[in-house]
Formats: C-alpha cells, structure tokens, sequence
C-alpha cells in the first residue's frame, strides 16, 4: 500500500493503459505542474500509457519541501519507478526544465541498472553539456526580485494571461520556479570525461519563435539517430492544439518505429 502511496504522488496519469506496449513518462517545465503533460494521456492510442512526474511543493504534494537538488529528483523517480520501467519498455518526453530532469534520470539509470528509454524527446532545451546551458544556469534568478521573474516567464508565455492578477497564484508559480531552477543549478554534466551515455534516438522539438536553443550538441550523446523540428510558435509551443497533435503523432511514429 505504502508504494501505491508513493505512486500516486509522484505521478499523474488520467488514462489507464495496462495493455500498453510503451509508456510515454513526461517532465514538466520549471514552476509546472502535471495538468496539461497528463491530459496527452486522452491523445495516445492503446499502445502508449502516460505518465507525468509530479514533483514535490506542487498540487498534491504542496505541502512536502520542494527538492533540494537533481540528485533526489532523479533518485526518487528511479526508486518509485523502478519496477514499472524494468516491466515494459519506456520514452520520455521532457520541455525545458523537463529536458534536463528526464536527462539526469535517463543517465541515472543507464548507470545504475543498464535501463534506456526507447526514444528521448527534448523540448525547448539546449543540450547539457553546452555552452549556453552552463550560460542558462548562470543567471541570476535566486536575486531577482518577484516582479523580475513573472515579467521574465511572460515574455517566455510562461503565465497564463487570466492568472496574471491572481496574488496568490502567482506568488506560488514564481515560489516553484524559483525552487525549480536552483534545482536545475545543481545539475552538472561533463561529457568529456565519459563515453557516449546513449543507444536510444533523440528527437528535439523548439518553438520557431523562442531562443535559439543549441541542440547540435545533443548528437554527442547518443550512438542513435537525433532528429530536429521547430514548431511554430515561443517557448510554449507545444500547448497549441496544433503542434500537440503533431507532437503526439511524431512521438508515436518514433515509438512504433522502435521495433518493441
């Protein structure tokens, strides 16, 4: 009973799929919660069941302390999941902040317990070990004051606009930012030092209209195939109806295609 306990709090999945051949495990961007990664679970057919990682400090878990570093989110995902991922092959998709988490898992694993996802997806995120992410994790975000941050995670699309007058909502969003990067500032990748980690395909998705992500330097990573798509739209394009059906039609060409 304890585990199911822990299952529950840590994911989020709104359509069963026992029967499912993969399952598709999601990482929301920083500040996020699960509510638009799990409803994919409604888009999938039978084969794909989705996951979506909850993380401490959010939702039903609002009251535990947010995690302090990768290293625990990494661990308590591996610790819960552990079972599920050794039972049935499984691909992770991650949107920023996301990218990064179910990359530090992805490595965990494969070190760990020799476990690979089928296909990685990427989303809105620079590769780990590059110059822009080490750019990215530099910036000031634990000094800037709250009123520097929503305006920040507006110009990215980050604040739904009916949320922007909302004290209390907005206090907590930027709260879980904040926690979520400092989290994402303790993450550190050296892939000099290290053969290539993955045999999986890599397929990176960016919104046309965000920043220019260096996602090149994700073919290091992988003896697989990496694959890039630019969507229209900023740093959330994936909430748009239309690029999520494209996502969720890609995503499931790339899982049938790997041969399960």
């Amino acid at each position: 009973f304890f585990f199911f306990q822990e299952m529950e709090k840590l994911i989020a999945c709104v359509h069963k799929r026992p029967d499912a051949l993969c399952r598709l495990i999601c990482f929301p961007w920083a500040g996020g919660g699960t509510l638009q990664l799990a409803q994919w679970g409604k888009l999938f057919s039978d084969s794909i069941e989705v996951f979506c990682i909850r993380l401490p400090g959010r939702e039903t878990r609002l009251q535990e302390p947010f995690a302090k570093d990768m290293t625990s989110i990494v661990n308590e995902v591996a610790n819960v999941l552990l079972k599920e991922l050794k039972e049935k092959p499984f691909a992770f998709f991650g949107h920023s902040f996301g990218s990064y988490v179910s990359f530090a898992l992805a490595l965990h694993l494969k070190e760990k317990y020799g476990l690979e996802p089928v296909h990685l997806f990427i989303s809105g995120a620079h590769a780990p070990h590059s110059e822009r992410f080490l750019a990215l994790k530099s910036l000031p975000v634990s000094d800037a004051k709250d009123e520097e941050v929503i305006a920040g995670l507006q110009i990215l699309g980050g604040i739904p606009s009916e949320l922007l007058h909302d004290e209390d909502i907005l206090k907590k969003m930027v709260l879980t930012f904040r926690k979520d990067f400092g989290v994402l500032q303790t993450f550190l990748f050296e892939k000099a030092e290290m053969d290539i980690p993955f045999s999986c395909d890599i397929t990176c998705f960016n919104g046309s209209g965000d920043e220019v992500h260096d996602v090149q330097a994700w073919q290091e990573l992988t003896t697989g195939d990496t694959s890039f798509y630019d969507l229209p739209g900023g740093h959330f394009y994936l909430l748009e109806p239309s690029n999520e059906s494209f996502l969720t039609k890609h995503i499931t060409r790339c899982i049938e295609n790997a041969g399960l």
